[in-house]
């Protein structure tokens, strides 16, 4: 007995090349493929490739060449019907059972997408043709040009056309009612074109067979804006998403997949060259689509309407995927500005600055935060306490367990910044400088250095360090410890800083230093000397002075340091989170605390 097509592509969808032979064969990644030493053939230097995009493994040394059924069945003396069995048990999928209603079934299903075939070419020359040159104009305001028309087979459906007749010349009623393209009507009893007077957009499945149809009005009326194909036999909308079986061709170009609202939005994002767009075809995102999009793209971003519907519609988005977010899959989320849709978008703004507000997306837990802490008042108690609940009850729905524990401790820590202590706190530096009234170096250092926009705190923290450990020797050799735990972010800083160390912990002659770091060291001396006002400060300071504000500096140094280190630590969560860099993030946050 024969496998159906579908069975077969249904496996190959779920499973790839490189799960499968990874499980035999040691492989490491090299650009879009995998190598490996040969299964077939002993060898000492790789010459086994995989190519998870194309689906098929080749082996230059032996020739052996196949798909994941050709590899089973080459690699564990398996037959064909053994090796589908196996592969659908690791695809999570139910042994298929052979029957007549079986071959029957597949039979309608040939049927079923020769007629939509037959029915897209019909219409798409329809589009094309003179006699309907409205629609074809409705197209090309949109900036729609006639090549992507083509690529998208988009056609339109005239009003009254006589295609129903020209299908039964080759399909029974019976066979052309199944597709849905057709109603009875109550009055007349003949069957009316579903999506007469509208634009319609082939969806394909993912291997290219049109199975469904959505129609977009040209003209203003009281019907509804876009329809879609009714649910059959062989299409269900909850596993379909519009131009998958496009951009799927992008996955080894790309982590990265847009979801948008509709077809035109699609269409549009994919004409502007951005052709890793999908649409989830007029319905909620649902489970089954999103671990499909995931079987290609790792970090799928959905980009809905800006306006207040669409951005509701994100987050219920959100919170129904929420659980099912893991270390490897991601889902992201890019609001459009203004209330405006990413066809509105793109045509005024362009595709760069598409690609720019994108790089602004934010991780689903973050926009599920932002959204239910926007629509509460954090001055009232009774709101925050039922937020925490909220948020709370979302993370314990992620149901990978290490993943909840760190995205259950970031919400609290977040959360925790909201009560009246945590507060009144925010504005504290890490620095004793505000105790100390008469070391104003800071305030003094940046007003002389206002014109220098490209000095930041910790430089000018930087300069006043080395400004003081070069002229004040026998201060810097009491805080010689101190000084080599603290890392300047300067590299010729650092340098500096490690050259009077070392010349001080050798014991080298206070003049003999001065003199070899001077030289050595005079381009980055002269600019500490022309860019610091730290000659002020310390002028007329006694020595126990002068090492407290050492003391100071340091110390704020620390802290400045820890701070930009928790900005990078959080910046990497965002994207990737990892228990390392975890503990490492709260490590330094409670380091800064005890400070």
């Amino acid at each position: 007995m024969k496998y159906p097509k579908e069975y077969i592509n249904e496996i190959k969808l779920r499973l790839k090349v490189s799960q499968v032979v990874g499980k035999t064969v040691q492989l490491k990644k090299r650009g879009k493929e995998f190598i490996g030493l040969s299964p077939f053939k002993n060898e000492k230097s790789p010459s086994f490739t995989v190519n998870d995009e194309k689906e098929f493994y080749h082996c230059f040394s032996s020739g052996e060449h196949g798909n994941i059924f050709d590899f089973l069945m080459k690699t564990k003396s398996m037959g064909f019907g053994e090796a589908v069995r196996v592969l659908a048990a690791e695809a999570g999928m139910q042994p298929y059972r052979f029957s007549n209603f079986d071959q029957k079934k597949d039979l309608r299903f040939q049927t079923y997408k020769n007629i939509f075939k037959d029915y897209r070419s019909y219409f798409n020359e329809q589009l094309l043709n003179s006699n309907n040159q409205e629609a074809l104009n409705y197209l090309l305001k949109r900036e729609l040009k006639k090549d992507v028309i083509e690529e998208f087979n988009l056609g339109f459906v005239p009003w009254k056309n006589n295609f129903y007749e020209n299908l039964l010349k080759k399909y029974s009623e019976e066979e052309i009612n199944l597709t849905g393209l057709y109603y009875k009507s109550d009055k007349t009893g003949k069957y009316i074109d579903r999506f007469n007077s509208r634009v319609i957009f082939p969806v394909n499945n993912i291997t290219g067979d049109t199975i469904a149809f959505g129609g977009r009005i040209i003209r203003e009326s009281k019907l509804a804006k876009y329809i879609n194909s009714p649910e059959t036999e062989f299409y269900k909308k909850g596993n379909i998403l519009f131009n998958l079986e496009k951009a799927k061709e992008l996955r080894s170009d790309t982590d990265e997949v847009l979801i948008v609202e509709g077809y035109i939005d699609v269409v549009s994002v994919y004409a502007s060259g951005v052709k890793n767009v999908i649409s989830n075809s007029g319905t909620a995102l649902t489970e089954r689509q999103i671990s499909l999009i995931w079987k290609f793209f790792s970090n799928p971003i959905i980009c809905l309407d800006g306006d207040e519907s669409g951005q509701k519609a994100a987050l219920r988005i959100a919170e129904k995927l929420f659980p099912l977010i893991n270390e490897k899959n991601k889902i992201y989320f890019s609001v459009m500005p203004d209330g405006k849709d990413p066809d509105d978008y793109i045509k005024q703004n362009g595709k760069n600055e598409l690609l720019n507000l994108l790089k602004e997306k934010e991780i689903i837990q973050y926009f599920i935060w932002n959204f239910h802490l926007n629509q509460i008042d954090q001055n009232n108690p009774y709101e925050v306490s039922k937020f925490e609940k909220e948020i709370k009850k979302l993370s314990y729905s992620i149901q990978d367990e290490t993943l909840r524990k760190y995205v259950l401790e970031d919400f609290l820590e977040k959360i925790r910044k909201l009560t009246p202590i945590q507060s009144s706190k925010k504005d504290v530096k890490y620095s004793k400088f505000k105790k100390k009234k008469n070391f104003q170096i800071l305030k003094e250092t940046k007003i002389l250095h206002q014109k220098r926009k490209d000095l930041s705190r910790i430089q000018i923290i930087e300069f006043s360090i080395l400004y003081i450990i070069l002229n004040y020797l026998e201060i810097a050799a009491k805080k010689l410890e101190d000084l080599s735990e603290i890392e300047f972010l300067a590299e010729k800083n650092e340098s500096l800083k490690n050259a009077i160390i070392a010349s001080l912990t050798e014991g080298s002659d206070k003049k003999v230093i001065s003199s070899t770091i001077n030289t050595e060291y005079e381009k980055i001396i002269n600019e500490i000397n022309e860019n610091s006002n730290i000659q002020i400060i310390t002028k007329n300071k006694t020595n126990h002075e002068i090492l407290d504000l050492l003391e100071e500096l340091i110390l704020d140094h620390k802290g400045q340091s820890n701070l930009k280190k928790i900005e990078s630590l959080e910046q990497k969560l965002i994207n990737n989170l990892d228990e390392n860099s975890f503990s490492e993030l709260i490590k330094l946050k409670n380091q800064l605390n005890r400070d």
